[in-house]
């Protein structure tokens, strides 16, 4: 019997890095994302069901001017394509706790096929009788392929932004009753 799991997002983080001048790296995060799992089992997830979705308009790097440049149509284009998707193609046990996950990322109309480093932190129940699983999970992806193509170069002639996208997820999900 399928056991559905939302994600529970006051215990959740979706973080992003990528290389500013080619010198330092700038973190930053989305505040507003929905996801699911679908799993045969509350401790094995081998060829579970995952769908995620993120709000373009709630990406947040500690400076609104930048936020709002990421924001327009030089980036996300928010506005337009309100929602970032990612739908499992397969989710792969690679040992006790490690899983490959993979599937299809969307970012504007853009789609492509990405690749996750899954953990699985394990699972418990919460003090009000919740049963809850985490995992954390990692990804790097070209921005370019994703139509992410703004690009600046210093006088200097260093990039401003780099193509590389480091992300990390680090999740709790709550299973449905």
């Amino acid at each position: 019997m399928a056991i559905k799991w939302t994600v529970d997002p006051t215990h959740s983080d979706v973080e992003f890095k990528v290389k500013h001048l080619v010198i330092s790296t700038v973190t930053g995060k989305f505040t507003s994302f929905d996801g699911s799992i679908v799993s045969e089992s509350e401790s094995d997830f081998s060829d579970a069901k995952v769908e995620f979705s993120i709000d373009a308009d709630s990406i947040d790097t500690s400076m609104k001017d930048r936020d709002a440049h990421l924001k327009s149509a030089d980036f996300f284009d928010a506005e337009k394509y309100p929602k970032l998707t990612f739908k499992s193609t397969s989710f792969t046990k690679k040992t006790d706790d490690e899983y490959t996950l993979v599937g299809d990322l969307t970012i504007k109309d853009v789609t492509r096929e990405a690749v996750f480093q899954v953990e699985l932190g394990g699972t418990a129940e919460d003090p009000y009788g919740n049963f809850k699983a985490g995992f954390e999970a990692s990804s790097k992806i070209s921005r370019k392929e994703f139509g992410l193509t703004w690009s600046a170069v210093t006088e200097a002639g260093s990039v401003v932004v780099g193509d590389e996208i480091r992300i990390a997820l680090n999740l709790q999900f709550v299973k449905q009753q």
